[in-house]
């Protein structure tokens, strides 16, 4: 019987770059070659049904472009188009392998898969290296002086400020060599093999624009202004390091380092509490009877409200995969207030339609809408949103750029009346929560 070759395995999940990366700076410490892996998991691909979704065309050209670097070094990743499971117990039989390298993913599903994962090898006496690399403090690395979570922002702010040192912004770069990476020619699979298809997306390398990011407080609430990093995705899938950006957020923008932090926050949130993937994170919010009428969700997902700000946004999101932040905001507190839909809808068409959908920071931001989170706004705080046009989008340009129809004297009434919405709101609220 044939020898198998000995390696050690470094798996890419979320975290798709060359540099910076700790499971692979860890993987090329070792004594032995380094396999890079990517598995095109079926149970995840499963449920994004839409042919043309733009995140999975942005991950097959990110990891195009990363093979084809690799090329240089006469090494490559290995693709599986499999379940995990199936992808692991192929590598078990074809190499000796003696260790496997991963980044720690800290969603629900995704720590029961690595468990499983890791009991699989655990059999075969692998060693299985989880590294904290998406975020900067994990969800049990920031606690209380009880040794509770934190569930407010500001206080968890502070105190991670305060922890915050240079060794959690260490640059994880591995000097990669044809020594180091396991001799390998592979292509990756194409889209439609996968059952995808091209989608126009454009990857480009993300970096920080220093002059967007110095103004970041200045424009970021203007929908119309490009003020925003449109880093989310790059955040999303890893293809730019949290180290990196925290280190260029303190050197350039204050306001930008605590939009960093909320990222981390609410990545502890699900961490600590993963009920509240399908539960509001406040219990007695269950109790809120909800209309939850399908034709009106039907116009709120079409963009066709009869609410400018409120269309402009949505249509933003079904043309582009990407919403601007403060938009988001008013959509949600719309859906959930105004039309008194369940939060849990618009979290799901969220998920099916952002580019840069990452559960902990989705779902932590509709259940702040919603008035159901930690932390969230009070329930009483309804938007109003011509008054959020009025501060946001004075010269209706946002509004202008995505509802064209608007200038020819074409648009639909509203929906709903801002003034009856709110009433019905305050009352349906009061009544679920016993007040």
């Amino acid at each position: 019987m044939d020898q198998k070759e000995k390696v050690v395995i470094c798996w890419y999940r979320r975290d798709l770059r060359l540099k910076d990366n700790k499971a692979l700076y860890y993987a090329v410490q070792s004594s032995h070659k380094v396999l890079p892996i990517f598995i095109f998991d079926k149970d995840i691909l499963k449920q994004f049904p839409n042919k043309a979704d733009r995140r999975v065309d942005y991950i097959h050209q990110v990891l195009t472009e990363l093979n084809a670097f690799l090329k240089q070094y006469k090494s490559g990743i290995t693709f599986f188009h499999s379940t995990v499971k199936e992808a692991f117990c192929s590598l078990i039989k074809q190499f000796d392998i003696q260790g496997v390298f991963y980044n720690e993913d800290y969603e629900p599903k995704t720590i029961a898969r690595d468990q499983e994962i890791g009991s699989l090898l655990a059999e075969q006496e692998i060693a299985f290296n989880g590294f904290k690399d998406h975020v900067i403090f994990r969800g049990d690395e920031i606690l209380k002086q009880d040794s509770s979570p934190y569930q407010i922002y500001t206080p968890y702010a502070k105190m991670w400020r305060s922890k915050l040192g240079e060794q959690d912004l260490y640059n994880y770069t591995p000097k990669l060599s044809s020594d180091n990476l396991y001799t390998t020619d592979t292509t990756i699979p194409s889209l439609s093999s996968l059952g995808y298809e091209t989608t126009g997306y454009k990857f480009a390398i993300p970096s920080l624009n220093e002059t967007l990011i110095d103004s970041y407080h200045l424009h970021r609430d203007y929908p119309a202004i490009e003020g925003t990093t449109h880093l989310g995705i790059a955040l999303r899938f890893g293809t730019i390091s949290i180290r990196k950006c925290v280190a260029f957020a303190l050197q350039h923008n204050d306001v930008w380092l605590s939009e960093l932090i909320w990222r981390d926050f609410f990545s502890q949130i699900l961490f600590n509490f993963p009920q509240i993937e399908n539960f509001c994170f406040k219990p007695k919010y269950e109790n809120i009877q909800y209309r939850n009428n399908e034709e009106e969700f039907k116009l709120w997902c079409e963009g066709r409200t009869g609410y400018p700000i409120v269309d402009a946004g949505m249509r933003e999101l079904n043309t582009t995969g990407f919403m601007h932040n403060r938009v988001r905001m008013i959509v949600a507190s719309f859906l959930t207030k105004h039309l008194l839909i369940d939060w849990r809808w618009g979290e799901a068409y969220f998920a099916q339609h952002l580019l840069d959908y990452d559960l902990s920071a989705n779902n932590g931001n509709w259940q702040w809408a919603a008035g159901c989170g930690c932390d969230a706004a009070p329930y009483f705080r309804i938007f109003n949103p011509s008054e959020q046009t009025k501060k946001f989008d004075k010269e209706n340009r946002y509004i202008k750029k995505w509802l064209p129809e608007i200038a020819k004297g074409e648009y639909w009434d509203e929906i709903v009346d801002h003034k009856e919405a709110r009433i019905r709101a305050l009352d349906t609220y009061k009544r679920g929560l016993g007040q």
